[in-house]
C-alpha cells in the first residue's frame, strides 16, 4: 500500500533547508509535492558540494527534492498567478511558502487572495520570527534563534560559553516538524469543517518552545538555569566521559540501578550511593573522568556489553551510518537517480505497519518537470514556448 498521505498535493514554495526538509517527509509519507522555484535564482542547495558523481546534481538537491516534481516559475511575472490558480483549482490545495512576512501578498499569492479561489486551502507561511511581532522582518539564521530562545544561556560549558550542535536544530526540529505537524492537523480540521486556513510556523518561537524542563520550571520558581547547572545540561554526573583513544563515553544513568551498574563496571561501586547527583559532584566527576581515561572507548564498550548501565559511545557519523541498529531500521536507502543508478541517502525515520514510505527517486535539477506541469494545466506546447520566451519560467 502506499504512503500515509497519498492524496495530499502541495505546492512548495521554500528554498535552502526547513521548507524543503518538512516536503521531503510528507513526500516521503505519500504526499503528491510540486516544488515551484526561480529559473534565475536558483536555491542555494543546488550549489551545495558534493555533487553526485556523474552527474551535475547536487547531494542536497538530490536529498532534498527527493519524491517531488520540479517546475520553475518566475512569480514576479504577471501570469504566474494564472499558473498559481490553475493548480489550486487542480487539486493542489495546500502550499507551504518561505519568504518574509508581506512577499507573497506583493506577489498578488497572498492567503486572503488564493483561498477565494480555494476556501479548501491550507496555506503555511514558515518564517524565522513569524508574520506579527517586532521581529516579523527581521533576517536570521538558525544560530539567531537558538541564541534568541533563551536555550543557549544554559547549554554548553561553564568555562567555554555556549556551542553550536552539528545539526540545524531551529530550522528543522523546529521550523521543519511544525510545519508538517501543523500541516497536519490542518488537514484533519478540513476533513471535519471543509475549509481550509492559513498556518504561521515561526522558527524563534519553536525553540522557545524547547524550554521544556528549565522553562517551565523557572516560569514557577524565577530560578534561572546556568551551564552545566541541573540535571541534564552538565551539572550532574549525566554526562559525556573522554576515553584513553581521544574517544567519549555517554553516561545516561539516571536511575540508581543504572547508576550503580555503571559503577560496578567501573570498578567504583563505592561511588553508587551518592547517585548522578552526589554533595561532592566537583570531586566524584573529576574521580569518573579520570577512570574513564584509562581504557579506550573500544574497551570499555566491551566492558558494558550486555549490561545495562546507559553507558554508550560516541559514534562518528561513518560509525553510525555503519551501525548494525541503523542498518537494521533501515535509515540509510537506495534511491533512484534521473539520470540512472542510485544514490545513497538517510530515509525517513517513522515506521508504519500498513502504509510504508515510497522514495520515488531523487531531487531533480530545477525546471525538469515544467513542462509537463504546463500541459497537465490544458496549455499547448505553442503556448509554453510563447511563455518561455517572455520569461515566465525564468
Amino acid at each position: 500500500m502506499a504512503g500515509p498521505l497519498r492524496g495530499l498535493r502541495i505546492l512548495d514554495l521554500t528554498t535552502l533547508l526547513p521548507g524543503p526538509y518538512a516536503t521531503m517527509g510528507l513526500a516521503d509519507m505519500g504526499a503528491d509535492v510540486l516544488r515551484i522555484v526561480s529559473g534565475s535564482r536558483p536555491d542555494l542547495a543546488a550549489f551545495a558540494p558534493p555533487f553526485i558523481q556523474g552527474t551535475d546534481i547536487s547531494f542536497a538537491t538530490a536529498w532534498l527534492g527527493r519524491g517531488k516534481r520540479c517546475m520553475t516559475l518566475n512569480l514576479k511575472h504577471p501570469r504566474a498567478i494564472e499558473i498559481i490558480c490553475r493548480l489550486l483549482e487542480g487539486g493542489y490545495d495546500i502550499l507551504i511558502e518561505q519568504f518574509r512576512p508581506g512577499v507573497m501578498e506583493k506577489l498578488g499569492l497572498g492567503y486572503e487572495t488564493l483561498r477565494g479561489i480555494n476556501p479548501a486551502l491550507i496555506y503555511c507561511s514558515l518564517t524565522g520570527y513569524g508574520q506579527t511581532g517586532p521581529y516579523r522582518d527581521r533576517a536570521g539564521h538558525d544560530i539567531n534563534y537558538l541564541a534568541r530562545s533563551g536555550l543557549m544561556a544554559y547549554s554548553g560549558r561553564k568555562k567555554g560559553g555556549p556551542t553550536l550542535s552539528g545539526m540545524q536544530i531551529a530550522d528543522i526540529a523546529s521550523g521543519s516538524n511544525n510545519a508538517v505537524i501543523g500541516i497536519l492537523a490542518a488537514v484533519i480540521a478540513r476533513n471535519e469543517t471543509g475549509r481550509g486556513q492559513q498556518i504561521d510556523v515561526s522558527m524563534a518561537d519553536g525553540v522557545v518552545a524547547f524550554n521544556t524542563l528549565a522553562g517551565n520550571a523557572y516560569l514557577v520558581d524565577g530560578n534561572e538555569p546556568g551551564r552545566e547547572g541541573f540535571l541534564l545540561n552538565g551539572g550532574s554526573l549525566y554526562d559525556f566521559y573522554e576515553t584513553r583513544d581521544g574517544g567519549y563515553l555517554s553516561l545516561g544513568a539516571l536511575e540508581p540501578q543504572f547508576f550503580a551498574a555503571f559503577c560496578e563496571g567501573i570498578g567504583r561501586p563505592d561511588l553508587a550511593a551518592g547517585g548522578v547527583l552526589p554533595e561532592n559532584i566537583g570531586e566524584v566527576k573529576e574521580q569518573i573522568r579520570a577512570t574513564i581515561r584509562t581504557k579506550t572507548r573500544g574497551e570499555w564498550m566491551k566492558l558494558f556489553e550486555g549490561t545495562d548501565a546507559c553507558v554508550e559511545p560516541v559514534l562518528t557519523l561513518a560509525e553510525a551510518v555503519d551501525d548494525r541498529q541503523t542498518r537494521e531500521r533501515s535509515l540509510v536507502v537506495e534511491v533512484e537517480l534521473p539520470t540512472g543508478g542510485t544514490v545513497q541517502q538517510i530515509a525517513h525515520p517513522i515506521k508504519f505497519s500498513e502504509t510504508s514510505q515510497e522514495y520515488r527517486g531523487s531531487g531533480v535539477p530545477a525546471g525538469t518537470h515544467t513542462r509537463e506541469v504546463m500541459r497537465e494545466l490544458g496549455y499547448r506546447d505553442v503556448e509554453i514556448e510563447g511563455f518561455t520566451e517572455e520569461g515566465l519560467f525564468s
